[in-house]
């Protein structure tokens, strides 16, 4: 058997832009992506702070030191600039890896820049 865990997340970044004219997706900065463990193409499940909203994509990189949290495509229309979300990654997990695994959790600030990387919830 195996459970769905927290394998990552990106806690209160602030959206920087919104493309709805792009084929969709969530572009993260690409220190952001490798402090948060995330690949490209990786499902994420977004959670808005600000209005309520929760909705999956996946991850595209951005430029690194750009700070960049851009929504994409149809997400575009679940979050505005400046907006607070929470980026989460899960896995599948057995329990022998669950009793190993410690996720990353990249705390940051209003301007997406990383304050703290734990690796417990």
């Amino acid at each position: 058997m195996t459970f769905d865990m927290l394998y990552s997340k990106i806690h209160r970044a602030s959206v920087t832009d919104a493309n709805l004219n792009y084929v969709g997706s969530i572009t993260i900065d690409l220190e952001l992506m490798r402090a948060a463990k995330l690949r490209v193409g990786q499902k994420v499940e977004i959670v808005n702070i600000n209005n309520g909203e929760r909705f999956s994509t996946y991850v595209i990189e951005g430029k690194e030191g750009n700070r960049d949290i851009c929504l994409n495509g149809a997400a575009a229309r679940k979050a505005e600039i400046g907006d607070r979300i929470i980026i989460i990654a899960y896995a599948s997990m057995s329990e022998e890896e669950i009793a190993k695994f410690k996720p990353a959790v990249v705390l940051v600030n209003e301007k997406n820049d990383i304050e703290e990387v734990r690796d417990y919830i």
